[in-house]
């Protein structure tokens, strides 16, 4: 497996030029900290430690993964010392809180930091994620005592977070959950049931897991207006912050899965032995609500995971295609040349290259407008970034997540015969991503979040806001000088009239039509995603023309950024017509019975 190198030149570029970075600190008070100069410094530090520590030990852990002993799960070999290190190097809470002694650093800064960590041990860096979206959710919902309990351990990683709403008959409908709480006279509550998938449900990195769980009440009603979330730690906390008894929350088995192997994918039992102590999060039956907030961080989170694996596959590729020789130079005649001079060879690789830079900027806009939803001081510019927010998530994870897919199995076919063995580590990069588009909401899920929470939810009004912005990138395009900003303004335009042709249909169709718009909701969601990709790298494209004008800049490096717009307007823009196709082809197929 090759080095990983973290792209600080483009990180910077995209959370500069198309993310706000550099505004964040002139426009939000609270984030006056995050200069320029403190993010450069920041991302350096992060790049040294993720290539140094954390990447060596990708494949030590997929080879060992985790075990299950009389004593709980143990992490593979270096696990321990990299997660103390990653702790004391402040990077667990470097964009929560300083009240609860994080950095507060922006969102636009944290999902670089994040990035580099997935991109160089994604099953390590699951463990703070999930911390990351425990800790959110207790600042949204938990009462000042639990807070100043369990708060800034969390958010040092002194102790860690998990997530737990799938059971063995509730999956991605919550409405079956069957796990129930008995309230006590103290107080407090006992849990009984079980969860599984629960990532890092146990683990040997750290003496405390805070465990965030859905369980219903007593008289709680059906469904999912009946769930309540409850904090259930591993070990009971004294009053003065010291760990008391073991709670009766045990891990019974991990699973052995396809890829994250040295991330403990956990079955965890409440309450076997009289019933496990927890505590009422926020309000009664409101669980799944404050839950969400959870689940909204990790979903950008998962996909940023995408673009991070994308992000490895690709170099690895590159690195092999720029050192393997085989055949003959179809343009030249050269003989015995490496392969990335053959035609198809750098096609796969531009392919790869292009939509991993369109999926992070996607992800690093998504990130910027929660971090003026979040601090912006006036309250109706704060509405609207979070409407535009809430829409880009899905896109966010389930585009860059598919894309993780296609990258990653990409990756493997510029190695040949060779990416089919394990030893290359080229394997490992899509075994990891395949459950990227699974975990934390399928893509079909997000795609009917897209249209039935986000797209309907205000009649499209915020759909037609950013078509509005697209249009402005596709006039300035178009207004260049240069032919190939012309030509990616020609295509921008061709897949935005697709997307809106799309859109028009989903909206005419929604409530008369379901079965027709849930067939189509995934292809609207790829649609979405691959229009969006091409206006960020449109965006990006006018930046860099902008740059190469002015004379600031490495100009290799910007001319490459107009490059690889131009090949994605040319080689994945034009999907933009077949999926609007599809979409507005509905469900008439599916009517026969599957034989």
């Amino acid at each position: 497996m090759s080095d990983y190198r973290a792209p600080l030149s483009d990180m910077r570029f995209v959370m500069d030029e198309l993310a706000g970075f550099a505004e964040l600190s002139a426009q939000l008070p609270a984030f006056a900290e995050a200069t320029p100069d403190m993010a450069d410094a920041i991302l350096d530090e992060a790049a040294k430690f993720t290539e140094q520590v954390l990447a060596p030990l990708n494949v030590v852990g997929d080879k060992e993964g985790c075990q299950l002993t009389a004593q709980g799960v143990t992490t593979p070999t270096g696990w321990k010392a990299a997660y103390q290190a990653f702790c004391e190097g402040g990077w667990n809470g470097i964009t929560s809180p300083v009240d609860f002694d994080g950095h507060g650093q922006p969102e636009t800064l944290g999902v670089a930091v994040r990035e580099m960590a997935a991109s160089a041990n994604l099953s390590f860096s699951l463990c703070p994620m999930l911390t990351f979206g425990a800790v959110q959710a207790l600042l949204t919902c938990a009462s000042d005592e639990l807070k100043s309990t369990y708060l800034a351990k969390m958010v040092s990683g002194e102790w860690t977070g998990t997530m737990n709403l799938t059971e063995p008959q509730a999956g991605s409908d919550l409405a079956l959950i069957r796990s129930r709480a008995e309230p006590q006279a103290d107080g407090s509550y006992r849990i009984f049931g079980q969860k599984i998938f629960i990532t890092y449900g146990d683990h040997d990195l750290t003496d405390n897991i805070v465990h965030l769980v859905l369980a219903r009440l007593p008289d709680a009603p059906p469904g999912v207006r009946g769930i309540s979330l409850f904090l259930v730690p591993k070990f009971l906390v004294n009053a003065d912050g010291s760990l008391g008894a073991r709670n009766d929350a045990h891990c019974v088995s991990i699973e052995h899965k396809l890829g994250i192997h040295a991330s403990p994918t956990c079955v965890l039992a409440f309450g076997d032995n009289g019933g496990a102590e927890g505590y009422l999060l926020g309000e009664a039956n409101r669980g799944l609500e404050y839950m969400f907030v959870m689940m909204n961080e990790a979903r950008l989170g998962v996909g940023l995971q995408g673009v991070a694996l994308g992000e490895r596959a690709y170099q690895q590729a590159l690195a092999y295609a720029r050192e393997r020789k085989q055949g003959r130079d179809a343009v030249s005649g050269e003989a015995l040349v490496t392969i990335d001079k053959h035609p198809d060879v750098r096609r796969m690789l531009m392919l790869m290259k292009s939509r991993v830079e369109a999926s992070r900027a996607l992800a690093y806009v998504a990130a910027g407008l929660l971090d003026r939803a979040h601090a912006h001081p006036d309250p109706e510019t704060r509405k609207q970034q979070l409407m535009l927010a809430e829409f880009m998530i899905p896109l966010v994870k389930g585009g860059a997540t598919e894309m993780a897919i296609d990258v990653t199995s990409l990756g493997i076919q510029v190695h040949g015969g060779m990416g089919f063995i394990e030893e290359t580590g080229a394997a490992q990069h899509w075994r990891d991503a395949r459950i990227t588009t699974i975990y934390e909401g399928t893509t079909a899920i997000q795609a009917n979040d897209l249209i039935y929470r986000k797209l309907m939810r205000d009649g499209g009004a915020t759909a037609q806001a950013v078509f509005a912005q697209i249009g402005e990138t596709v006039e300035a395009l178009r207004a260049s000088p240069q032919p190939a900003l012309q030509a990616i303004g020609t295509r921008l335009q061709q897949a935005l009239t697709d997307w809106t042709e799309a859109t028009a249909w989903v909206l005419a169709h929604a409530k008369n039509d379901a079965a027709g718009v849930l067939t189509a909701a995934v292809p609207y969601l790829h649609l979405a995603a691959t229009v969006c990709g091409g206006w960020q790298l449109g965006r990006a494209a006018l930046a860099a023309a902008r740059r190469l004008e002015d004379g600031s800049g490495d100009a290799r490096f910007l001319k490459t950024k107009i490059t690889t717009a131009r090949f994605y307007a040319d080689h994945v823009l034009p999907q933009a017509a077949s999926l609007n196709q599809t979409v507005q082809a509905g469900g008439a197929a599916l009517e026969g019975e599957l034989l």
